[in-house]
């Protein structure tokens, strides 16, 4: 995977030709992003800039269907207002959003209790019917899909108690499939997609997996993003978690922490791509899931 490099002097550039009204605010680049550069521009919006394939039609998809979905959101999310086009020096599609306020989970995790009601309201008001597209074939595969994937990272980390981590998977592939029509999924809930304020979650942002579901894909979220203890009081508020969702939403917390927990290991390790934030962030979702 190709990183298409861009630098403050190619952004101030296009900023001038074709938004010329945004070029004098100020530039800041922020750390993180896996599919895109992120850009402080201003003090209330954010320049996404793709770094690789794949990454400009997640920006498209989010530029199309994120601003009819925000405004019934109860947290603030990154709302899209401008598209950049493709130039001669940079062929790729880019994206001016809002910019939700707050500190990464993966640096600042969430501490507040009450961030289990939040998160709960969120989501309750984000899985409304959705329509039959757009899919996602990854984020939404079927658990069974994944079966030689999970064997092989819980292979990669010695100290896990494989034989609880089995009994959850297999209760995951075992539970009854949905049988509802699909909703609207943020997609990809982790710790360096949401923000954080005074230990309280503040904001939710990165939709450019947004697609059309079952719930389980984001409900992993109880224990990936939530404290120890917040996944009891996050589903009795969520209010729409029988017991088949929540046995399916647990597997699929299981094998997202377990890829926080290879991506932390290969950027300790130096690796491309590795982010080391997100180990402490696996090593907790997988304590709680395991407990």
């Amino acid at each position: 995977m190709s990183d298409w490099a861009i630098d403050e002097y190619l952004l101030c550039e296009l900023l001038e030709e074709q938004h010329p009204d945004l070029a004098g605010l100020e530039l800041k680049s922020v750390d993180g992003g896996w599919s895109n550069q992120m850009w402080r521009l201003g003090p209330d919006l954010a320049v996404r800039i793709p770094r690789h394939e794949g990454a400009p039609e997640l920006l498209e998809r989010e530029h199309r269907l994120v601003p009819g979905i925000a405004p019934r959101l109860p947290l603030p999310v990154p709302v899209p207002t401008r598209l950049g086009r493709l130039t001669e020096r940079f062929p790729h599609t880019w994206l001016i959003a809002t910019w939700v306020h707050g500190t990464p989970a993966d640096i600042a995790p969430i501490t507040d209790a009450e961030s289990a009601t939040v998160l709960a309201e969120f989501l309750t008001a984000l899985h409304t019917d959705g329509p039959e597209t757009p899919a996602n074939d990854g984020r939404g595969a079927p658990l069974a899909a994944m079966d030689d994937h999970f064997e092989q990272a819980l292979a990669r980390h010695r100290g896990i108690d494989a034989d609880r981590a089995r009994a959850i998977w297999r209760g995951a592939l075992e539970a009854p499939q949905r049988d509802q029509p699909d909703v609207w999924l943020h997609g990809d809930l982790h710790p360096a997609n949401v923000v954080v304020d005074d230990g309280a979650l503040a904001g939710v942002i990165d939709f450019g997996d947004v697609f059309v579901g079952d719930p389980a894909v984001d409900l992993a979220a109880a224990w990936i993003l939530l404290p120890d203890g917040a996944a009891e009081p996050f589903f009795n508020a969520y209010k729409a978690a029988e017991e088949s969702v929540v046995l399916r939403a647990r597997g699929r917390a299981l094998i997202k922490a377990l890829v926080l927990l290879d991506i932390g290991v290969a950027g300790e390790l130096g690796r491309p791509g590795g982010k080391p934030t997100w180990k402490p962030s696996g090593e907790a979702a997988l304590a709680r899931i395991l407990r």
